[in-house]
């Protein structure tokens, strides 16, 4: 893992965040485009988990209680791991600043005291053994198969936004379901055009059966 900032959603406030190495330009340049990426979205509607692709790295975001929490991670690092981090850091920092997190005055990394409990956290995850044997480091892992994958660039740079990206999975969902009632309208119509005539057949016999009859 390669950074971990905390956010305040409603105003982008960060509230806590790991030591990571300031000469480092292209973790720079990643903690830039995650404070862009802020910027887009609104607590009520984003998707809350998603893994953004930026070149050999991805971005890794989860939203608790308007509280974004971001892990930088190498591309190749296992989603489920970083996921189940997340969701660690969000019990962990809301159990002990939950009564504070909504307060008006607070500073630019007024938590950094949870640092310590980032990089105990972070090492622990980071560690190979960990990696190879997810079961028995936790065993309720989060299902990363319905997390969102978008590429940075298509989120920076074409306008593209998470909130569109989730009224898009909403528009889809709608239009699959018309989609479906309008296969199933086609269907009957044409079992009615297939079998209508023997169906009138059947009844002119009847009919005719019947005036014999009586």
């Amino acid at each position: 893992m390669e950074s971990t900032v905390i956010y305040r959603l409603s105003d982008g406030l960060p509230l806590a965040g790991s030591s990571d190495d300031e000469n480092d330009s292209r973790l720079t340049e990643l903690k830039k485009k995650c404070k862009i990426i802020i910027t887009k979205m609104n607590p009520s509607t984003s998707e809350p988990r998603a893994s953004i692709d930026s070149n050999n790295y991805t971005i890794h975001y989860q939203i608790s209680n308007s509280i974004i929490y971001i892990s930088i991670t190498n591309s190749s690092f296992p989603k489920k791991l970083v996921f189940s981090y997340l969701s660690e850091l969000a019990n962990e920092f809301e159990h002990v600043y939950g009564s504070e997190l909504t307060r008006s005055n607070l500073k630019p990394y007024e938590f950094i005291k949870f640092e310590s409990f980032i990089s105990k956290t972070k090492k622990i995850y980071g560690d190979s053994r960990a990696q190879s044997n997810l079961d028995q480091l936790n065993n309720d892992l989060v299902d990363v198969k319905f997390i969102m994958n978008k590429n940075i660039e298509d989120l920076l740079y074409r306008g593209d936004s998470l909130d569109k990206l989730h009224d898009l999975s909403d528009n889809l969902k709608l239009q699959s379901k018309k989609y479906k009632k309008y296969a199933e309208k086609i269907n009957f119509q044409l079992l009615l055009k297939q079998y209508a005539p023997l169906i009138f057949l059947g009844l002119i016999v009847l009919f005719i059966l019947y005036r014999i009859i009586s």
